[in-house]
């Protein structure tokens, strides 16, 4: 395969540790290091923003106020550099990765509030960075420079001022690549989930260009909560619902929780023993789910960018769905956002393409066999009855044919891009994109939007901006 192209991605390879007591404390010492960095400069460039704001309030002109301070991240390393031995005398003991990652997280934390603030970032409002709290903050720590290694057994990683830790399981995916040539770390972040460590390898990987099995076919998938997914080729893919089954013994655990004496920062309690025992229990259980998700997430977007060569999904509003009380706990446990976003880079990773389209596209109101867009359908109703045709078909099935018709009219188009903070964008930059219709009826065969043999040929589009 040496003549073949290659594709150079940045991919992560993680992998569980297996660590001794003096190890566990090394590493939530270096957490907490770098928890301690970033506190003090949020303290430091906080003090200096609310005494600018009180000498505005005072009537003090601009030229006479408090100098600004930078806090971009070389700014923020000289200031800490400059003040270390009197803030951290004990600084020695650690890495300098360990605080240049607390500056680092810092540092692109205000420059996201300072871009959402200003209007140059899209999305959400982004507040002021918080300081972290050591019970509620993950621990974490990266390192870019130094030895970080694979060792040859495949079953030890060295990282700088940590040593040689044992992995629970092997690293030969890893360590071939390594051997190979067709892999670089770029950097390694330890990171504590539950009650387990892990370590990520952050790699430059060449990939071998692939083609999926069916490179001419199209399909569309509709994203729902009865089903995960339901294809345009009428193959419903079945939702495990992992919180769901799970549920019964969160609400044991958390009953007994209650029951313990917990922390209490107003009074300065700590925690018991037995609070800290039952908090690492319930920790594990929502950890399962959470790697029960992902892994099926990861074996159903695997399976559709390895097989069909154009994947046409919805641009659904997430954020929207959950606020009804009914279905967020079973919208969020489906994980839609996570679906589009495996997708997104699987289909670069496997040869195929992926199209998005627009949130207002009535792909559950129009027929898929002659193309009517019924006015009003309700969530209750599961099967779509088409009244000029006389078409009855599960809604999901119609919604999804009518994804897959649609990637006729955007066949120019290219693969789903990013926005400028790095997130899937709402809309292709590339190619057209439908927008939305008004609802009506009409006979079969004049209605201009899907012809009977399926294919969507008329649709009003609008070039993506």
């Amino acid at each position: 395969m040496g003549h073949r192209e290659r594709l150079s991605v940045v991919q992560a390879y993680r992998f569980a540790l297996d660590l001794s007591p003096a190890q566990q404390r090394a590493l939530a010492a270096h957490a907490g290091a770098a928890r301690m960095a970033y506190n003090w400069g949020l303290e430091r460039v906080k003090a200096v923003l609310d005494q600018r704001a009180a000498e505005r309030s005072y009537g003090v002109c601009e030229e006479e106020l408090t100098p600004a301070i930078g806090w971009s991240l070389p700014a923020l390393r000289r200031s800490w550099n400059a003040a270390k031995d009197e803030v951290a005398p004990w600084w020695r003991d650690y890495s300098k990765e360990a605080y240049n990652t607390g500056l680092d997280a810092l540092a692109r934390a205000l420059t996201n509030w300072a871009a959402s603030r200003s209007g140059k970032r899209c999305g959400r409002r982004v507040g002021f960075p918080r300081f972290k709290s050591r019970r509620r903050s993950t621990p974490s720590v990266r390192f870019t420079t130094g030895a970080i290694r694979v060792e040859p057994d495949r079953q030890h990683v060295v990282l700088p001022r940590l040593g040689r830790l044992k992995l629970h399981e092997s690293a030969r995916k890893l360590a071939r690549r390594l051997e190979a040539g067709t892999a670089r770390i770029l950097s390694a972040t330890v990171r504590r989930d539950g009650h387990r460590w892990y370590v990520s390898f952050t790699c430059e990987v060449e990939r071998a260009q692939r083609t999926p099995a069916r490179p001419c076919a199209t399909v569309g998938v509709d994203l729902g909560v009865r089903h995960l997914a339901v294809l345009s080729t009428g193959e419903p893919v079945p939702n495990p619902r992992q919180l769901e089954a799970a549920l019964r013994k969160l609400r044991r655990i958390s009953r007994g929780l209650s029951r313990k004496v917990a922390p209490d920062r107003r009074t300065r309690r700590d925690a018991s023993k037995r609070w800290e025992r039952v908090r690492g229990q319930l920790s594990r259980v929502h950890l399962r789910v959470a790697n029960l998700r992902c892994d099926g997430l990861h074996k159903l977007t695997t399976r559709l960018a390895a097989t069909y060569g154009t994947i046409v999904i919805e641009d659904l509003n997430v954020a929207g769905m959950l606020r009804n009380r009914r279905l967020a706990r079973r919208i969020a446990d489906a994980g839609f956002a996570e679906i589009r976003r495996h997708l997104a880079y699987k289909t670069q990773w496997y040869g195929s393409r992926l199209m998005v389209a627009d949130r207002w596209y009535p792909s559950s109101k129009t027929c898929s066999g002659c193309g009517a867009v019924r006015t009003k359908l309700a969530l209750s109703e599961r099967t779509f009855t088409c009244t000029p045709c006389g078409l009855v078909l599960d809604r999901d099935v119609n919604a999804a044919r009518n994804l897959a018709a649609l990637a006729a009219t955007v066949a120019g188009s290219g693969p789903e891009t990013l926005n400028g903070r790095g997130a899937d964008r709402k809309t292709p930059l590339a190619g057209l994109v439908a927008v939305k219709r008004l609802p009506g009826t009409a006979t079969a065969g004049k209605t201009g939007t899907v012809p009977p043999q399926g294919r969507t040929s008329d649709h009003a589009l609008t070039p993506a901006s």
